[in-house]
């Protein structure tokens, strides 16, 4: 899950709040987010503007989710049992009383954590006859930022596979349960995770789980796939025109950003479909650029080649007695246009 945050955005006050599925491309040998519910949540300043009341992005969250959870996942969970449900988001997301209802309808929440959130032990034992309402929380512990500063603190160093940019990384992390709390909020356990480069390349990374029983290099290995959904948002920009269309009307707005965004999913689709039996798919290369593995630009080019070809040739016969456009120069000029387009 991630907000839309951009110079789009902070110009006319819109964004959205975008539910991705992170699922493995055999044939792109990585993970994508495919885009399947989008809704326009307009920022606190639009809604000044326009004399309505605001609504916050957790909010528009914790409805969407449910939403979800209610109808959709359902389904889901008939047609796969026991399936695990993960909703990783970034940072505009750690809210406590939108992580407490998700955990409550069973979801595990993962996201970055800040570094002087308040956390604390867990409540100890109730002893008999003890008199009062029961505890919600023990004893303060140390900041994140402490730990990370304090010379004491045991670091395990790790190899995670698939960090930013499907590469493999060398990090070392250490990891606790504790319980985050807030005055007049829902009390959240989890496992916090604490992680920072070996090489120093980078600023060290607080990650939150609300379930405290999954090791801490899982939760490292889920939370990396969120750059996914940033590599997506990029990738509908570049290709596709969201947050590049011009509409007279805030409908209009609401509208096309959905579906554009789900056509980045329906594009994945189709390449997915049109794959050949070696499993591989045709990856364009560049005179300054060497290219592994296919981007979705080379999903679109197959999808687009696909259907021109569908297009522009329905109408001919198998043989012809006058061919104007040898084969191998209508393949090349049309594999060059479905790049270019």
């Amino acid at each position: 899950m991630r907000s839309s945050d951009s110079h789009f955005v902070k110009a006319t006050g819109l964004r959205w709040v975008s539910v991705m599925l992170l699922t493995p491309i055999p044939w792109a040998h990585r993970v994508w987010a495919l885009p399947f519910l989008t809704v326009l949540a307009p920022s606190e300043r639009y809604h000044a503007t326009h004399g309505r009341r605001h609504k916050r992005l957790t909010d528009w969250a914790r409805q969407l989710l449910r939403q979800l959870l209610r109808q959709l996942l359902r389904q889901v969970r008939r047609w796969v049992p026991g399936r695990r449900i993960i909703v990783v988001t970034d940072s505009g997301f750690a809210a406590l009383d939108l992580l407490a209802a998700l955990t409550r309808d069973g979801v595990t929440m993962i996201t970055r954590l800040r570094l002087d959130a308040a956390l604390y032990a867990p409540a100890p034992d109730r002893r008999h006859g003890m008199m009062g309402r029961p505890r919600k929380k023990g004893r303060r512990l140390p900041t994140l930022a402490a730990v990370l500063d304090d010379p004491a603190t045991n670091w395990t160093r790790a190899t995670i596979r698939g960090w930013y940019g499907a590469t493999d990384r060398e990090v070392e992390y250490t990891s606790a349960t504790a319980v985050w709390y807030h005055a007049g909020l829902p009390v959240v356990p989890m496992r916090w995770v604490l992680v920072r480069p070996c090489d120093g390349r980078g600023d060290p990374a607080a990650i939150a789980c609300t379930d405290p029983r999954q090791a801490a290099t899982q939760i490292v290995r889920w939370f990396v796939q969120r750059w996914q959904v940033e590599v997506t948002f990029e990738e509908t920009r570049r290709h596709l025109g969201v947050e590049t269309q011009r509409q007279w009307s805030d409908r209009a707005i609401a509208r096309t950003t959905p579906i554009l965004l789900s056509l980045f999913s329906l594009v994945t689709l189709l390449a997915h479909q049109l794959v050949p039996d070696d499993g591989t798919l045709p990856v364009r290369q560049c005179a300054w650029y060497q290219k592994t593995t296919p981007t979705f630009s080379d999903a679109l080019a197959v999808g687009r080649a696909q259907w021109w070809r569908a297009i522009c040739l329905h109408m001919s016969q198998p043989k012809t007695d006058i061919q104007k456009l040898p084969p191998p120069i209508w393949a090349h000029l049309t594999d060059t246009l479905c790049y270019a387009a």
